[in-house]
């Protein structure tokens, strides 16, 4: 299976260095100087990272193989992908291992389905689809993500007033 480690977003300035979505724990440990990673789709890469920078919160990779900001905008969503079956981060999750998860209240009360996880500035976020349609984007951190049981197909949530559609204070049991 390949697991993804990083999206290319846009070009950055004129000599193919790109902004990255990341979508592991460790980039620091995965993305460095002489890496080489396989890509999705395979017919961009491989791609072999050249340089490595962060600026405010933001990752930015030059490859030998991007050199024009014109390739660089022809590698906007291609993922840098590595073969794997499971994590070897702790306390971590992939994409495809929460996409499907039921989404319930600490009562069993359902909320919705994970469709996806945003890798965030600040953190990573839960897109939960509602049964109404509505997508809530949970912050993924322990007090509003305080369980993640894959065996039982759910993450229980916690999430505070207002991130769901058609809360009530009265139906969460906060008053402002």
């Amino acid at each position: 299976m390949k697991l993804t480690v990083a999206r290319i977003g846009r070009a950055h300035g004129l000599k193919g260095e790109v902004t990255v979505e990341i979508r592991t724990d460790i980039p620091e440990d995965r993305l460095v100087p002489g890496e080489a990673y396989e890509t999705e789709p395979a017919q961009a890469g491989p791609l072999t990272i050249a340089g490595v920078r962060t600026q405010a919160g933001r990752w930015y990779l030059r490859f030998d193989e991007i050199r024009t900001r014109e390739d660089a905008e022809a590698a906007r969503g291609v993922e840098l992908v590595i073969d794997g079956e499971e994590s070897d981060e702790d306390e971590a999750w992939f994409v495809h291992e929460l996409v499907g998860l039921a989404a319930v209240r600490p009562d069993g009360d359902a909320i919705g389905e994970v469709v996806d996880l945003l890798s965030m500035p600040a953190q990573d976020v839960l897109v939960v689809k509602e049964p109404n349609g509505h997508r809530a984007m949970i912050p993924f951190v322990e007090e509003f993500v305080p369980e993640v049981d894959l065996e039982g197909g759910r993450v229980v949530l916690t999430p505070p007033y207002g991130l769901l559609a058609g809360e009530t204070p009265e139906a969460t049991g906060e008053t402002h």
